[in-house]
């Protein structure tokens, strides 16, 4: 399931173009052999900055599982996935309830001129660990993901894949300075609800425990007898 992220940040790129895009034209970037080392350093930013909240919100993931809630937990993910994605506004309900990201999203916003008059690779790298924080809704649906797989560090590796993903979409804005194609973005923006849509079926097919190898494993629950038998001497 961990692949499922790379795939989805992939596929979310193209989105994040419309919103993280002119933030990447506008970067403080040098000119010459620099320049790609300053955008990778923007991106690493991001990147980091998905793995640390997808280490979060695996660990929360981590605690319901090890309350006996692993299957439920991937059951739900999976029906809160498709929701957001057959009604929109159970996504936006989702996001507005984020209210203190949302503050400090407006904070971000309002700092960002500061950090774009100092072009120092310091700078680029402070500017992508904050664009990470910024509200997005594909982002909302990965953290659904990192949670229903129940383990923390798989969490934070599904979000670093998904953080990977959007990286070369954002590295090529970052780098000409121009978008990618309209119609070929949109093109792409029509596949992610049908991705998103089957990533939900499979999280739902996870938790079901009907012994579909690599999709829905078979997880047993039986005690093996040697842990209950007493040795005597």
């Amino acid at each position: 399931m961990i692949w499922a992220g790379f795939i989805l940040g992939i596929m979310s790129s193209f989105h994040c173009i419309g919103m993280c895009g002119p933030i990447a034209m506008a970067l403080p970037v040098p000119i010459g052999a620099d320049r790609w080392k300053a955008i990778l350093l923007y991106n690493f930013g991001r990147v980091l900055t998905y793995s640390i909240i997808g280490l979060a919100f695996g660990l929360v993931g981590q605690i319901i599982a090890l309350a006996g809630f692993q299957r439920f937990l991937s059951v739900f993910s999976g029906v809160l996935i498709l929701l957001m994605v057959v009604f929109p506004f159970v996504g936006k309900n989702i996001k507005g309830s984020f209210q203190i990201l949302s503050s400090i999203s407006s904070r971000i916003k309002n700092r960002f001129h500061l950090l774009f008059r100092d072009h120092s690779f310091l700078s680029l790298f402070i500017i992508g660990i904050l664009n990470g924080l910024l509200p997005c809704g594909l982002v909302y649906i990965a953290l659904v993901g990192a949670i229903a797989l129940g383990n923390s560090l798989s969490g934070s590796l599904y979000m670093i894949l998904f953080g990977l993903g959007t990286v070369p979409a954002m590295a090529f804005i970052g780098y000409s300075k121009r978008f990618i194609n309209l119609n070929f973005r949109k093109n792409i923006q029509k596949s992610i609800p049908y991705l998103t849509v089957f990533m939900g079926i499979i999280f739902i097919l996870r938790g079901m425990n009907i012994g579909i190898p690599y999709i829905s494993p078979k997880i047993s629950t039986d005690v093996p007898s040697d842990c209950c038998k007493i040795k005597c001497h």
